[in-house]
């Protein structure tokens, strides 16, 4: 479903995705099956989001951001994508920044350009990510810092990376 007030541009845009109302998708985006794309979100050309990927409402994706399956984004994340940023001057290349896959980034978010956010990792809400955030890793504030671990159903744990009630891991 592309809403009718959205402007999709891109014709790579995977079954069961929902892109809602005022949405601007440049033309050689690729996004994924079964997203939803929520209100008053850009997407840039040099773009690539996998499947069962949430972005809520207010964000921009950026030139050379890829969010791989299963990631959220919440509320007004910001991706930047240059470290010198002028008007009117463009770089060479844009900054790579990959959020791979299960990850979270929690509303109000600031990512600098050119790191990874690793697998089933969790940003707080309103950190400013400036450094890789490893797998499993709890990372908040600003800067942020890894603070702990998270479970892969997303609970905060110990380092053996499973919660006490998960299911996933063998738990209760």
């Amino acid at each position: 479903m592309i809403h009718k007030l959205s402007d999709v541009q891109s014709k790579n845009i995977g079954e069961n995705t929902n892109i809602w109302q005022f949405c601007v998708i440049l033309e050689n985006a690729i996004i994924g099956n079964n997203c939803n794309i929520n209100a008053s979100v850009f997407i840039e050309n040099d773009v690539v989001i996998g499947d069962n990927v949430t972005i809520k409402s207010g964000v921009q994706v950026w030139d050379g951001i890829i969010l791989e399956d299963n990631v959220f984004v919440g509320p007004n994340v910001t991706f930047t994508n240059d470290f010198n940023p002028r008007s009117k001057q463009y770089p060479n290349k844009f900054l790579k920044t990959t959020i791979k896959k299960n990850a979270s980034i929690g509303a109000n978010s600031t990512i600098i350009g050119g790191i990874t956010v690793a697998e089933y990792a969790m940003v707080g809400a309103g950190s400013v990510v400036t450094k890789d955030v490893g797998v499993q890793e709890l990372w908040y504030g600003n800067p942020a810092t890894r603070k702990g671990h998270v479970c892969k159903c997303g609970q905060k744990c110990d380092r053996t990376l499973i919660c006490e009630d998960c299911e996933m891991g063998g738990g209760k």
